[in-house]
């Protein structure tokens, strides 16, 4: 009984081998066929026959995984022993065939004599590269399958309904292929028909037409469903029968997949949970329950508050990411608890914070921890000498901007397995890098912007010859360094010097990189020409030599990097013209060569590969190639300043629909500008066309919904007014319109543009009233308001300057103005303390204000002493009267004040004299009187700054002062609002009181005869004209005292 037993259990193990193990399969079969080949004629001639029609290519499969299993296929030998293939035992019948990883290349034909092979239970052919074939219907055929396996093979077009007909699939996997789609009706037919299936894998397949509730009609309960970025989109429903049974989800990078997880019927054998990049809203506590759990990544989800201490009830938990959330407070105590830990990522969650004391605890329990990535984690109460006890078992460790600081422990670098190190980003840790006894291991170094020193010498060398990617940038390097050891890490991909002010030539034992993908060595002090060995650097596809100084024409050698995507040159000395064969470059989408001394023309683009191309700052002329026009995928097109490109702007533009950045200001452009960059595109961003010959209009629509931020089109030749659809240009931070001749009246709809911190319009032609404003928010960011040089006329825009809040408070942060995402810096011309002077970059904290050279009359509003943040302020050359006001006093940021050739009157505030920052004062030609105040500031003033008012005295303009003058305050100007000072001096309040009855009687006639008439704007604009008339008036009685000079 025993005997027999043991015999069943036997022949048992011999079939589930047979049916699960083809290495086995066809082992057996060799044996059971010594005399003859058990392989059926037929089935070994369709074998070869599919053999031939595909090559052998390396490139076919992953690195790794690439082995030629047809190789092994000889006609006149037993297929069922060939690699990959097998037979069933009694039949001969070809019933499994695994070529995963073989290293096919070529089209699988719906007629390819793989469909021949009937008789088919499982099938892979991952891992190859069939060249965009589609998947044929003829696998609906194989009416026996239970695996197909289609992944990583280059597969594209639909996935056939026939896929459904194969009802005895247990496991189907179509993922990773290239822009395969699976429409709603296959789907629906897949998962209503495939009644046994329990592996379902599809992703990035393209599912965006697929609604997530066809997932309710699943007919069988899936142990894993896997739809990475399938552009899902919709509610994932509540109550999925087919998700019962679940030990696998991955539903990831599906970002417009909403929903709530966990829902009512998961599965508590649920083992896999990636929810990373979606719109799925988490409870988080629930997550508790699912206590199966190994892997469960929630990165990338927005979610935000305490991470949950249920966490810690996950025992078996192996890999945990919570990455780039908005978590705050403290890491759980909890985390202690998960002892089986493999992976940590809390990365990315910056108000997230890790002290000394909850660290220690986690890297104390954690003794399994192989990956540890606290990236942008807050970890800056953490001392640097409590890392000490960090487990020998971590591989990687990513401490990048955790705003660590101090001493950095020398035994974390000695770690014997650590494979991945960065510490970059943290500025304020020290320490030194060991130059003996570093893990052989270590695979990756990033020290960038720490002051941590490393001294390249042998001994470090010898110790990191595995090393793949080493990032230096800005990094302590000693002087003692000898670059030239660095060609002795022949494993290295990637390479990162820049910043490090390191001088002498380009070392030439950097030929012996020849694995090298990324070399930057930008921002350093290299002399020379570009080496020509950079050219034996074949794999080489960014190379960043910018901002160095290194000279001649470019080598003709970087025409023989094949893979060069990216070329970096900028900020040189090169000269000459630009090589031909960087026209011609097939691969090339990054080219930047601003910044140097290139001359001639520009020549044809051959390929439309390019993503950014900046020719800025060098003497190029001639005019601007049509085919540049052609770059569908550009997103940045920089052909400015200094060059001299002629012709004119073509309509062809319009087709750059990616283009965010256009700039091609500072040349001789001429012509008109194409209307349609207004409305081309939602993308376009900056849009610079100054300082050419353009004429004709401005832009006269713009789209609803752009994304313009910054628009300059100052210095050209522009006429019309200024178009009301600008309003539509709601993301708009910078306006320069400036040096043209735009007619009409101030643009008082812009206003409404909540974004809007520059605004500068001086230099036309516009005229009239600056009306107040038209929302509560007016002009709230607005830093520069320059509308001087124009017609402007009235009192002082009082309404506006009230609303100008970020002159009120001094920026703290001075950072630039720009477009961090294409690291686009804003640029101004401007007049500043009386020079033309063009801001190359717009620091936050420059603020000004310019109403110069205009006709405005009336007094300086009290209110203009609130804007603290104002470094500039110019009223000069107007017709205003009262006094300076004392108000002025409290700018304590004012670097420049100019009141001059205007009327007014009184003496200078002492307040004035409190302005330390004051560099420039100009108060010429007024009417002002007494004496100038001493001291500070005022000592520094000559003559020139207060010349043209007699009735002033000082030993500034070498003018005693009587001895009973002394210093008052002036009187306090009327009250804001108040525009009795527009009717001149004169009239005290007993003529206002006489005069009152008279105005009244006046007033209610010609009120009844507006309001009977409707004649509101006949009525206002008589009465712009009379103050028109007076300001000429005014004019012509300061040109005739002498108040007013060019």
């Amino acid at each position: 009984m025993g005997s027999l037993l043991r015999f069943t259990q036997s022949v048992s193990l011999i079939l589930f081998l047979l049916h699960f193990n083809p290495t086995v399969s066809s082992s057996l079969s060799s044996n059971f066929s010594s005399s003859a080949q058990l392989c059926a004629r037929d089935q070994s001639i369709h074998l070869l026959q599919f053999k031939e029609s595909f090559l052998i290519d390396p490139y076919a499969s992953f690195e790794g995984c690439a082995n030629p299993k047809t190789e092994s296929w000889k006609e006149g030998t037993d297929c069922c022993l060939w690699d990959g293939v097998t037979c069933d035992i009694k039949s001969g019948q070809v019933i499994g065939l695994d070529l995963a990883c073989s290293m096919l290349y070529g089209t699988l034909h719906s007629n390819s004599t793989l469909f021949s092979l009937h008789h088919l239970q499982k099938l892979d052919l991952a891992y190859n590269d069939f060249n965009l074939s589609h998947i044929s219907s003829q696998f609906g055929h194989f009416s026996s399958l239970t695996h197909l396996n289609l992944n990583f093979s280059d597969f594209t077009g639909l996935v056939p309904s026939q896929i459904s007909h194969l009802s005895k699939l247990v496991s189907l996997d179509l993922s990773y292929n290239n822009k395969l789609a699976l429409e709603p009706i296959p789907f629906n037919k897949l998962v209503q028909n495939l009644t046994k299936l329990r592996e379902l894998l599809l992703s990035e397949v393209d599912m965006s037409l697929v609604v997530p509730s066809s997932l309710m009609n699943l007919s069988s309960p899936l142990s894993s469903l896997q739809l990475v970025d399938c552009g899902f989109q919709g509610k994932l429903p509540s109550n999925v029968p087919g998700l019962s049974n679940l030990q696998l989800l991955d539903l990831s990078g599906n970002i417009d997949l909403t929903g709530s997880f966990p829902p009512f019927n998961v599965s508590n054998a649920l083992s896999y949970l990636d929810l990373s990049m979606t719109g799925i809203s988490i409870h988080l506590p629930r997550l508790g329950n699912l206590t199966q759990l190994t892997v469960l990544d929630i990165s990338y989800n927005n979610l935000r508050g305490h991470i949950p201490f249920s966490i810690g009830k996950l025992k078996h938990l192996q890999t945990l990411n919570l990455g780039f959330n908005n978590f705050t407070s403290l890491v759980p105590s909890d985390f202690e608890q998960l002892s089986e830990l493999d992976s940590l990522d809390l990365s990315g969650n910056s108000y997230l914070t890790l002290d000394s004391s909850s660290l220690n605890k986690l890297v104390q329990n954690l003794t399994k921890l192989r990956e540890l990535r606290l990236r942008w984690v807050n970890m800056s109460l953490v001392v640097p000498t409590s890392l000490k006890n960090l487990p020998s078992s971590l591989s990687f460790l990513s401490f990048g901007n955790c705003g660590l600081r101090g001493k950095f422990p020398a035994n974390i670098f000695l770690l014997p397995n650590l494979e991945f190190l960065n510490l970059g980003g943290n500025v304020g840790l020290t320490g030194s890098f060991p130059s003996s006894n570093v893990s052989s291991s270590l695979e990756e170094l990033a020290l960038f912007d720490t002051k941590i020193s490393i001294s390249i010498e042998n001994d470090l060398i010898n110790n990191l010859k595995s090393l793949k990617k080493l990032v230096l940038r800005n990094c302590n390097i000693s002087e003692r360094s000898n670059l030239a050891l660095l060609g002795n890490l022949t494993q290295l991909i990637d390479l990162d010097l820049s910043f490090n002010n390191l001088s002498g030539r380009i070392p030439s034992s950097l030929a012996n990189l020849v694995n090298l993908n990324w070399l930057d060595l930008s921002s350093n002090n290299f002399k020379g020409q570009i080496p020509d060995f950079l050219g034996s650097l074949t794999q080489l596809q960014r190379l960043f030599l910018s901002d160095n100084q290194l000279l001649g024409p470019i080598s003709p050698q970087i025409s023989s990097l094949p893979y060069l995507t990216s070329l970096m040159l900028s900020d040189n000395l090169f000269t000459g013209t630009i090589p031909s064969f960087l026209f011609s470059h097939p691969s090339l989408q990054y080219l930047d060569l601003h910044g140097n001394l290139f001359t001639g023309n520009l020549s044809e683009f051959q390929y439309n590969s390019l993503i950014l191309l900046d020719l800025s700052n060098n003497h190029l002329h001639g005019p601007i190639p049509s085919s540049v026009f052609n770059q569908e995928k550009l997103i940045v097109l920089k052909l400015a300043s200094n060059n001299k490109l002629t012709g004119e702007i073509s309509s062809s533009a319009c087709k750059l629909t990616a283009l965010q950045v256009l700039d091609l200001s500072n040349n001789s452009l001429s012509g008109f500008i194409p209307q349609c960059l207004g409305n081309f595109s939602s993308s376009l961003s900056v849009l610079h066309l100054g300082m050419n010959d353009l004429q004709g209009t401005i832009l006269s629509r713009f789209l609803v919904g752009n994304n313009l931020r910054y628009l300059n089109l100052n210095g050209n030749e522009l006429e019309g007014e200024i178009p009301p659809s600008m309003i539509n240009c709601t993301q708009l931070e910078v306006l320069d319109l400036g040096f043209n001749k735009i007619k009409g009246k101030f643009p008082y709809f812009l206003d409404t543009l909540q974004e809007l911190q520059v605004l500068v319009l001086k230099s036309n032609e516009l005229h009239g009233f600056v009306k107040g404003p038209t929302t509560n928010y007016t002009f709230s960011k607005l830093r520069i308001f320059d509308i001087s040089s124009n017609n402007f006329s009235g009192p002082l825009p009082t309404g506006y300057f009230n609303g100008l809040e970020a002159m009120k408070t001094l920026d703290q942060d001075m950072i630039y103005m720009k477009v961090s995402n294409i690291s686009y810096d804003y640029s101004v011309k401007l007049t500043w303390k009386g020079l033309e002077i063009e801001f190359a970059k717009i620091r936050s904290t420059l603020a000004s204000i310019d109403l110069s050279h205009n006709s405005f009359i009336g007094e300086i509003p009290e209110s203009i002493g609130k804007l603290n943040a104002l470094r500039q302020l110019n009223f000069s050359h107007n017709s205003l009267t009262g006094y300076i006001q004392p108000s002025l006093g409290n700018l304590a940021n004012l670097e420049s004040l100019d009141l001059s050739s205007n009327l007014l009157a009184g003496r200078i505030p002492m307040q004035l004299a409190d302005l330390t920052f004051l560099s420039v004062l100009n108060l010429s030609h007024n009417q002002l009187e007494g004496p100038i105040p001493k001291g500070k500031q005022f000592n520094t003033f000559n003559k020139g700054s207060f010349e043209g008012n007699s009735g002033l005295c000082g030993f500034q303009i070498s003018k005693e002062c009587n001895s009973g003058e002394t210093q008052q305050p002036p009187p306090s100007n009327s009250e804001e609002g108040d525009d009795s000072s527009l009717f001149g001096d004169g009239f005290g309040w007993k003529a206002v009181v006489m005069g009152y009855g008279c105005g009244f009687v006046l007033g209610a006639t010609v009120g009844y005869i507006v309001f009977r008439t409707r004649k509101l704007a006949w009525f206002v604009r008589m009465f712009e004209v009379q103050w028109n008339l007076k300001t000429k008036g005014r004019k012509k009685k300061a040109h005739r005292n002498g108040a007013r000079r060019n």
